[in-house]
């Protein structure tokens, strides 16, 4: 199988491996996060987003964004600004409506991207008891188009945000994508820009399964250790989980790794933005290549082995997604297959 459907298909990066083992050779330790390793892993990522963070390790991404929003929005009335791709509104579950039981209020973008002008179509209502009432705008960076969101950009929709009394959540699932794509820091992608909470995402670039709650103010943290207890995300085994973002955020793994699967991305447009009958739909910023192309090159394409998505199933837009594995020879050989039934369809 050559996949191209998403980044969790990817297998795990060595050092973080190695991280994990180094883990274990401790032998026995504290459980649920009162270790050496933990603790160790916290002061890297506040070496990384600012000594006031607060961080909190969890499982998955879904289970960050979910506390992160409850963390801002502890109230039953109030309710959440998101694009209408957002993986909060399309590929959670309903995870947010069930455990969260917030509104979400989706806008339409063309390109997976918020504006305070689009999120002000939302941000109505305020004060009336009939109504939700909008208390968070949440984004994702890199989008889940593929896109991303300039400094400037983010930095608008936290002025905004604030502005009219509400939060600013970062779904940074591929947030190391869009840092390293803009050669700027963690730091300066997030914390510097306005950001209230930030889902910090590691699985996707190279980690086994491992996420973080980043929150800094006090206000946001109070109480989280009890909202992750009861969210069933507190790792009895906690080291296992944050070595991995230890290892991530050392020597700059998190950048080598995001870097090239983005490059890996812009390669792959690259080789088939030319081809008869092949649209690359969205400008490729990330690690994503979104395109149209036509179901009999698709179902070629799945009988010779490469997995991929259909993004949307009435256009039969596709999703190609590179990895930190993903290699120039992966690339080219899927490129090619794309021309040679191109050619033949």
């Amino acid at each position: 199988m050559s996949a191209f459907a998403s980044d969790n298909y990817a297998g795990v990066h060595p050092d973080v491996l190695a991280a994990i083992g180094a883990a274990d050779a401790l032998g026995h330790v504290v459980a649920y996060g009162a270790d050496p390793v933990t603790a160790r892993a916290v002061e890297r990522v506040r070496e990384h987003l600012g000594a006031d963070a607060h961080v909190f390790f969890v499982w998955g991404g879904t289970a960050a964004n979910i506390l992160c929003l409850e963390s801002l929005a502890p109230l039953a009335h109030q309710a959440i600004i998101c694009a209408e791709s957002a993986h909060i509104y399309v590929d959670e579950g309903g995870a947010p409506e069930r455990l969260l039981s917030r509104k979400l209020l989706p806008v339409a973008t063309p390109d997976g991207k918020l504006t305070p002008a689009l999120a002000a179509t939302r941000a109505i209502r305020f004060g009336d008891e009939h109504a939700v009432q909008p208390a968070v705008i949440s984004i994702t960076q890199s989008t889940e188009l593929g896109t991303r969101y300039s400094p400037e950009e983010i930095r608008a929709l936290a002025d905004f945000a604030h502005d009219h009394g509400m939060l600013l959540h970062l779904d940074g699932a591929r947030i190391m994508n869009a840092a390293a794509a803009q050669g700027i820091s963690l730091r300066a992608a997030t914390r510097d820009l306005g950001i209230d909470a930030l889902s910090l995402g590691a699985t996707k670039n190279g980690a086994l399964g491992a996420e973080a709650v980043v929150l800094w103010e006090d206000r946001f943290a109070e109480g989280f250790a009890w909202r992750r207890k009861s969210a069933m995300q507190l790792a009895s085994k906690h080291r296992y989980v944050a070595a991995q973002v230890d290892a991530l955020l050392t020597d700059g793994l998190w950048e080598r790794n995001a870097s090239h699967s983005n490059a890996m991305a812009r390669r792959l447009a690259d080789a088939v933005r030319d081809i008869p009958g092949i649209k690359v739909t969205q400008d490729v910023q990330s690690n994503a290549v979104f395109a149209l192309l036509p179901e009999t090159v698709r179902e070629a394409l799945y009988a010779d082995d490469f997995v991929f998505y259909v993004w949307d199933e009435h256009t039969g837009e596709v999703r190609w997604m590179c990895s930190w594995d993903t290699t120039e020879a992966d690339v080219d050989a899927f490129a090619a297959a794309v021309d040679r039934h191109s050619a033949a369809s």
